[in-house]
């Protein structure tokens, strides 16, 4: 029987970079502003999503985050040359691409106590984003959100090989971002400003 693992306040350690495309620049929202460029709405949301994973047995989580309160990981926010670019050196594809993310811990290293758990990083282009989010006619913000929980799921070992594990992983995507719809997120874009 899995026993609940002894829960401590998650600290995780967000190192950002954000982007604003200059198609953007002369008519951008404060909120959507804040997504861009503003690493506490990240920190909130990114906490919420791995604390979610975390309480739930039936999820992929690696045992090493699920005991861990201490958590680290990078998420850049770039454009379509700089997808590329990554895309073609680390998985030899010369396309253009919406997201990347980059595992960095082994499970099966254990880390010295108490030490920090580095998950990897996340890029992605806000240029894709754009075009995505007036493709499937929802809002940019949510494209983000969506780009980054499923970057944030490959960070957590989280992989789609057939249809059924990438529709199970897309039903997790919209979950997680559904936990943090009713957050004050326009508050913190406007504390921001």
């Amino acid at each position: 029987m899995n026993q609940p693992l002894k829960t401590f306040i998650l600290e995780v350690d967000i190192a950002f970079s954000g982007y604003v495309p200059d198609i953007l620049k002369e008519n951008l929202d404060f909120e959507t502003k804040g997504f861009l460029t503003n690493i506490k709405i990240w920190d909130l949301l990114i906490t919420n999503w791995i604390n979610y994973i975390k309480d739930d047995y039936s999820l992929t989580c690696p045992l090493l985050v699920r005991k861990s309160n201490l958590l680290s990981m990078g998420l850049i926010l770039s454009d379509d040359l700089s997808l590329k670019d990554l895309n073609n050196n680390w998985r030899s594809k010369n396309v253009i691409t919406d997201v990347i993310s980059f595992p960095a811990f082994d499970e099966n290293v254990p880390p010295p106590t108490n030490q920090v758990i580095e998950l990897g990083d996340i890029v992605l282009s806000v240029e894709t984003a754009i075009k995505q989010s007036q493709d499937h006619k929802h809002s940019l913000i949510y494209e983000l959100q969506w780009l980054v929980s499923h970057g944030l799921l490959h960070l957590l070992g989280w992989e789609h090989p057939s249809s059924a594990s990438l529709d199970k992983m897309l039903a997790l995507q919209e979950k997680l971002i559904e936990t943090t719809r009713d957050l004050n997120l326009k508050k913190i874009s406007s504390d921001f400003r």
